[in-house]
């Protein structure tokens, strides 16, 4: 049976999330940049399944919104619905903090990323043209907002 649970991570977890980071993008933050993203307004999260982190999430929080900065999982553990635990956390937190809005970014070629969102309630209501780095030139990125 597997068991799962989200709680925070510090700095002390900061090696293994970074390990996940890097594994799973490209074009990964830098371990300085997860440190900076640990405590004050920033909300981090940890899924841990079977007692090992295989995914999390970043939030910024500010006032009534809520950015999800980042959200990832092992390539190892995709496809197994734990994207969807790691944002039915996020959304939930949300809520109990009584944010108005919340707001992400996402590739435009993260088909994935892009249905786990509309499916929660988010909608495209931008688009940044050349955001992110791609293999070649750079690629769009889609501005999502979910009002709560």
């Amino acid at each position: 049976m597997t068991k799962s649970v989200i709680n925070n991570f510090n700095k002390n977890h900061v090696d293994v999330i970074y390990a996940i980071e890097t594994a799973s993008n490209p074009f990964p933050w830098t371990r300085k940049t997860l440190l900076s993203c640990i405590g004050g307004r920033y909300v981090t999260k940890q899924l841990i399944v079977n007692n090992k982190a295989v995914g999390f999430y970043v939030g910024d929080l500010v006032i009534d919104e809520f950015t999800l900065m980042e959200i990832c999982v092992h390539p190892d553990f995709q496809g197994k619905g734990y994207g969807q635990l790691l944002l039915s956390d996020f959304l939930n937190i949300a809520k109990e903090k009584q944010v108005v809005k919340c707001h992400l970014e996402v590739r435009a070629k993260n088909i994935a990323a892009q249905m786990l969102y509309m499916n929660n309630g988010f909608m495209q209501v931008h688009r940044r043209t050349g955001y992110y780095p791609a293999a070649i030139g750079y690629e769009d990125a889609l501005v999502m907002s979910l009002s709560l």
